[in-house]
């Protein structure tokens, strides 16, 4: 089937993927249904005419999901977050409160200077927001920060500090004006802030794929066409959930049945890790320096795989005051073990939408397996298991391990979707403020293509 054909009929197909997915499997299996051209037979069958090319199955795939709008997706109106907005001028900690408060595991960064993002505005730009700040992200600058507070501490004041030990993350947030009082806009010189590349319903899921496969984003947010006010969030998830529905089309077959030592995502370079004996802390602080998703924690003595320590797990650190009072002294194995939310996750409906979209910006709230039950896959399964097994168990990543259960390499939902994008990208994507903003925070800015630190 040529590409012109495949455009024909999701074109003329009603509904979302399946409706137009099962419409060209029909038509390849019916090839006589359209007896109007002549050479329609040929064009389905791909090799009666010698002068059409044969199809390529990233573009066919690629033109399949550009018909298919966000506005399909489940869930796309559920998110918890889509009225939460943060501002440059506001302090880390009343945001850490707030996001923590409301149970919201992120939220967009306006720039103080304007009042009201779903108002109309004045900028060059297409949306008044500037980034986006994970509660997470900001817990660990924090922790960072008490840390190295500490460590410049003098001996007399140590000790004398032992004796009146906060309790609790917000009880030592107080005792350090110095971090507490940061205000948002200056963790833009952090590199904590995600860039926001804002969609609109009627747009399609091929768009989406591009942003989240070509840059490093936690959400792309949907807006309303006539404003900037956010109506959901569209998540590697629900991105994930999606594509899987081709499932049965040559194209996504091509690429998805392949067995994931094909795509040499078993480097152990890529995997960072902890020992079960090693304290909270000491993950904390790896998750901080290593800028990773998770860090796996193995057995001391055979190297194997028992749990991991997700960014998203941070919040425990506030939910518990002894937990992070005593972090320092609390090894990871202990930890993990704390995790049993999770289990009522199997009682759940898995083809909620709230699963794959607004569930995942939920902060307690989370549908992630138990740290102590990390997901795995081995080299000989192949990428649909794989997204498969991230979509059953609603987990952003899975560890490749071997038959002894040793870590081999790991497998995140960003690698995945890479797989079905382009290697190109569109510069007619509007970046929005981001880039500007986030330079400007930092002191920066851009003069002949390099970055110059202008204090």
């Amino acid at each position: 089937m040529d590409l012109r054909k495949v455009e024909e009929i999701v074109k003329d197909s009603k509904g979302g993927i399946i409706e137009k997915k099962e419409a060209i499997i029909s038509t390849l299996s019916n090839p006589n249904s359209d007896t109007d051209s002549p050479h329609h037979n040929d064009s389905i069958a791909g090799d009666a005419d010698p002068t059409t090319p044969p199809v390529d199955a990233a573009s066919a795939l690629q033109l399949f999901l550009d018909h298919i709008p966000i506005s399909s997706i489940p869930g796309i109106h559920n998110s918890p977050s889509t009225g939460l907005v943060v501002r440059t001028h506001e302090r880390v900690k009343d945001g850490i409160r707030m996001l923590y408060e409301k149970n919201v595991s992120g939220a967009l960064i306006a720039d103080s200077s304007e009042p009201d993002p779903t108002a109309s505005f004045n900028t060059s730009f297409s949306h008044p927001y500037v980034g986006f700040i994970s509660f997470s992200n900001m817990v660990l600058w924090c922790l960072q920060e008490f840390r190295q507070h500490q460590s410049g501490t003098k001996k007399d004041n140590a000790k004398s500090s032992k004796k009146t030990k906060p309790r609790g993350f917000f009880s030592l947030l107080d005792k350090i004006p110095a971090v507490s009082e940061t205000k948002i806009g200056e963790l833009a010189a952090s590199f904590l802030w995600d860039p926001v590349f804002p969609v609109k319903l009627d747009q399609t899921l091929f768009h989406v794929l591009l942003l989240l496969s070509k840059h490093r984003l936690s959400v792309v947010p949907v807006t309303e066409r006539s404003s900037s006010k956010v109506v959901g969030y569209v998540t590697e998830n629900s991105v994930n959930h999606i594509l899987l529905q081709s499932s049965g089309l040559e194209w996504f077959d091509s690429i998805a049945d392949k067995p994931l030592s094909d795509f040499r995502f078993e480097h152990n370079d890529r995997v960072v890790s902890i020992y079960n004996d090693q304290s909270i802390s000491e993950a904390v602080h790896i998750l901080w320096k290593k800028k990773v998703c998770a860090i796996a924690v193995v057995q001391r003595q055979t190297e194997k795989l028992i749990g991991c320590v997700r960014v998203s797990d941070i919040h425990r650190l506030l939910d518990d005051d002894r937990i992070f009072t005593d972090r320092e002294d609390t090894s990871v194995e202990q930890f993990i073990h704390t995790d049993t939310d999770s289990d009522k996750q199997h009682e759940i409906d898995h083809d909620l939408g709230a699963l794959i979209s607004a569930g995942t910006l939920a902060l307690h709230y989370k549908f992630e397996p138990r740290m102590d039950r990390p997901v795995t896959n081995k080299e000989t399964d192949t990428l649909k298991q794989a997204m498969q097994n991230l979509r059953e168990m609603k987990s952003s990543f899975s560890y490749i391990i071997d038959e002894y259960e040793r870590i081999r390499g790991v497998v995140t939902l960003r690698d995945i979707l890479v797989q079905f994008a382009p290697p190109c990208m569109d510069s007619r994507i509007d970046g929005g403020g981001f880039f500007d903003m986030a330079l400007k925070e930092s002191g920066c800015t851009i003069r002949d293509g390099t970055m110059v630190h202008l204090k």
